[in-house]
């Protein structure tokens, strides 16, 4: 195993709009660099990581003897030689240069393209561009069959004497290693890249959806003569559930769960029980107001996870039907919906079916 990996995180980030480098920005709780560096470490495929950084005392943690820091260029181009000048010494066989900026790339990929090395002296992983492409000449436009268009990404793997060599002739500025290939009209093997590793670039490119949780618990008693209501749905039963309301423990404890998950504190504070306006309310009514907070919020559900907790009567009798009443109340897709009956083992007022209580876990994202 002769080969080096080199991550190119000295950039000066100027399309990012930050404060300080992009490649040291948070992405997915961790600097931006540090995902491309734990996977290679991750992938034990190479002798020495090498980590090219503009200001080698902004790096703080402490890594592996085979990863080393050293200082980049201007461009992109000068960091690039820059690394592959201090890694010569070491007698490399193969060599991979990758851009901080790409941080979803898979240890599979790194190994496609070492396997691939052993019958080329360039690998590059590419897709095929998604998006209708122009090309500006002057004022003129024209079409691109995007079949034959090709997106190259990084890591590029090579052979090291000849990127070394076609290294220290090149005195333009380049966007990547496969340009020298091209422009010297060297063979050049492409393989399939990743759709999920896509470059960096801008800020909005790392603002990632922010995921709450919240929890709902309701219980009521069980009283004759009164109808019973679950999920919205009325349940054929000799009792009703005693509230102020109709006392639906299913989407009472939903309103919770999603008022907990927006930080919105909890049913009480909407629908106060000492109000005459809420006495008898069916819950469908209370529940429309807070999905109108969401909605508003820019939330939306990812999924609800409901405890029915009662003797009597059976939820996989009407688990079908109380499901569709809550998608069509909340307005989502029934599979994101789950609603499972627990007993208590004949155990306390729920045991001996005097009550009824439930517990929801919702998760929304924003």
């Amino acid at each position: 195993m002769n080969n080096y990996f080199i991550i190119l995180a000295s950039g000066q980030s100027k399309r990012f709009n930050s404060n300080k480098p992009k490649q040291f920005n948070i992405y997915k709780n961790k600097a931006l660099f540090k995902h491309s560096l734990e996977k290679a470490l991750k992938s034990k495929l190479f002798k020495k990581i090498i980590l090219v950084v503009n200001n080698k005392k902004s790096i703080k943690e402490k890594f592996p003897k085979n990863v080393s820091i050293i200082k980049g260029g201007k461009e992109r181009s000068d960091s690039s030689s820059k690394a592959l000048k201090y890694i010569k010494k070491f007698k490399p066989n193969n060599v991979l240069i990758h851009d901080a900026a790409r941080p979803n790339f898979t240890i599979k990929i790194l190994k496609n393209l070492i396997k691939s090395l052993k019958n080329n002296k360039a690998v590059i992983p590419s897709i095929n561009s998604k998006d209708s492409i122009k090309y500006k000449i002057k004022n003129q436009l024209f079409n691109l069959n995007r079949n034959n268009s090709i997106l190259t990404q990084t890591p590029q793997a090579f052979k090291f004497k000849d990127l070394y060599n076609l290294s220290n002739k090149q005195k333009d500025k380049i966007t990547d290693e496969a340009t020298l290939f091209i422009e010297n009209n060297l063979k050049i093997k492409f393989i399939k890249g990743e759709n999920l590793n896509n470059k960096i670039t801008f800020k909005e490119d790392i603002e990632t959806n922010k995921t709450y949780f919240g929890i709902g618990f309701d219980i009521h008693r069980l009283i004759r003569g009164k109808k019973l209501f679950l999920g919205g749905v009325k349940i054929p039963y000799h009792s009703g559930l005693k509230g102020h309301s109709d006392g639906d423990v299913i989407i009472h404890s939903i309103i919770d769960s999603l008022l907990g998950a927006m930080r919105k504190k909890d049913i009480g504070t909407f629908f106060p029980d000492n109000q005459k306006k809420y006495k008898n309310i069916r819950s469908h009514k209370m529940l429309k107001p807070i999905i109108e907070i969401l909605n508003n919020n820019d939330f939306y559900i990812n999924n609800l996870d409901i405890n029915l907790i009662c003797e009597q009567p059976k939820v996989s009798k009407h688990r079908d039907k109380i499901i569709k009443s809550l998608s069509n109340l909340l307005n989502i897709d029934k599979e994101l919906i789950n609603l499972k009956g627990k007993t208590v083992e004949k155990l306390g007022l729920i045991g001996r079916e005097k009550a009824i209580a439930c517990e929801v876990i919702c998760s929304i994202t924003q």
